[in-house]
């Protein structure tokens, strides 16, 4: 496939899931915020989610219309397109079965095909992407197994949520249209069973992640950092989302909001490390990550811990709340300063060492006067702290 063709089919493909999505967005306003049985939280954080999924087939189409060859940004484009079309399906389905309400069986059929595709995207769309990342190849044959394991988990799921009786996940009122009576067990067992095939089709793409960045250098290494940041971020925020089910951001649950958020940064990770657009940035972002949560995390607990010791002490809730607060915006700084220290000394150790180094050269600059022992401090500084081939010293002569 030429360029021009690929870019071509690229952007068709990425201009029908936007009108898919846009369709879910239409129905959503139409149905008057009228939600599916199982919403995100709210019909704005629901038409966010809907937004943020365009971010898959926007990426993929960037990929594949420069990197044809390369097959995620085909997956990226495939994941969107049954993400969009789900959308568009539960808008509908809604319209016709709760707004309505009616007992369309075109819209029953609708609301399954929309359960159906939920699962098997996310899972089997993520998982490809750990396996294929960053080249589009597996790290090795051996890894094809990986991708045989997902045809019969896909195929397990999709049978099993299609036969089994009963009402539909995303409307309760509205029964299977496929449901075969008597098969519910036989079909909850089929599902299960498809959930076992997907932990392992996942825990096989992580090892193979694990198992690549361990044997990559330079720029491949550099564009695996970038997945693994945001797929760190989305794995760490599923302990801490429960904690934050309480707050609020303008009606919206923040644990929805910080989910939406991680989930479309992970196209948006892959899109720079593939296009290599800024790549390196990616040893700073993760600096700047580690540090910002550590400091928010001791500042946090500092807080906590000076409101309950002063409180107690002196008896004035509010007088242990100014107090607290002053002393943790003291803290910031030096804290900030301590906490980066101690990153770069544990992640970034050849920056850390460089920097001493420099310190130190510039304390005996201040100190030493000979030009020659000079010329040679400074070429062993800059072969310690660059690493250069070669080094050489050029001093103008004074006439």
């Amino acid at each position: 496939m030429t360029l021009q063709r690929a870019g071509r089919l690229a952007w068709s493909s990425c201009a029908t899931c936007v009108a898919l999505t846009a369709t879910g967005l239409a129905f959503l306003a139409v149905n008057d915020g009228t939600l599916h049985a199982n919403p995100l939280g709210s019909p704005a954080l629901d038409a966010a989610f809907g937004v943020v999924f365009l971010s898959f087939p926007l990426v993929g189409a960037l990929i594949a219309s420069r990197q044809p060859r390369n097959p995620i940004g085909w997956l990226f484009l495939g994941t969107g397109f049954a993400l969009g079309l789900q959308r568009a399906l539960l808008g509908w389905s809604t319209h016709e079965l709760v707004v309505g309400p009616g007992t369309s069986s075109a819209a029953a059929l609708a609301a399954l095909v929309a359960d159906l595709l939920w699962v098997p995207t996310l899972v089997g769309g993520i998982a490809m992407l750990f396996l294929l990342f960053p080249d589009g190849r597996l790290p090795s044959p051996r890894w094809r197994a990986a991708i045989w394991l997902s045809a019969p988990y896909t195929a397990a799921y999709l049978a099993g949520t299609a036969l089994k009786p009963g009402s539909l996940y995303y409307f309760p009122a509205t029964d299977n249209p496929l449901g075969v009576e008597g098969a519910a067990a036989v079909a909850g067992m089929i599902v299960d069973g498809s959930g076992i095939g997907a932990l392992g089709l996942v825990l096989a793409a992580i090892a193979a992640l694990i198992v690549r960045f361990r044997r990559s250098q330079g720029q491949e290494r550099q564009q695996l950092k970038w997945l693994a940041y945001a797929a760190v971020l989305l794995a760490l925020s599923t302990p801490v989302q429960p904690l934050l089910d309480d707050l609020e951001v303008a009606g919206v649950l923040l644990s929805d909001t910080v989910f939406v958020v991680l989930i479309g940064l992970l196209p948006v990770a892959v899109g720079i490390a593939i296009l290599r657009h800024r790549l390196y940035d990616v040893d700073l972002v993760i600096s700047r990550t580690l540090v910002y949560a550590l400091l928010s995390a001791t500042l946090g607990g500092s807080y906590l811990g000076l409101v309950l010791v002063i409180g107690l002490a002196v008896g004035e809730s509010d007088i242990a709340v100014a107090a607290s607060t002053l002393a943790v915006a003291a803290l910031f700084r030096p804290a900030r300063a301590r906490i980066q220290a101690l990153v770069d000394r544990r992640f970034y150790r050849r920056r850390y060492d460089a920097a001493r180094t420099l310190a130190a050269f510039g304390g005996s600059l201040r100190d030493e006067l000979d030009l020659e022992a000079l010329g040679r401090e400074l070429r062993s500084v800059v072969s310690e702290t660059v690493q250069p081939l070669h080094v050489s010293l050029w001093l103008r002569s004074e006439r």
